[in-house]
């Protein structure tokens, strides 16, 4: 079953996107490179609780 998680930005802390992963295939957390507006650049945004 896939479960909706969120992506924070690690330098604003700012939570810009959402996305869904399937909890019994990865159990790590998630991380992409992303865009953060208020940062306005391109950084690794997390899974966050």
């Amino acid at each position: 079953m896939r479960e909706i998680v969120t992506l924070q930005c690690p330098v604003c802390k700012e939570r810009n996107y959402s996305t869904t992963k399937n909890k019994k295939t990865t159990t790590g957390r998630l991380e992409f490179s992303k865009f953060c507006n208020r940062c306005r650049k391109h950084t690794d945004h997390k899974e966050t609780k």
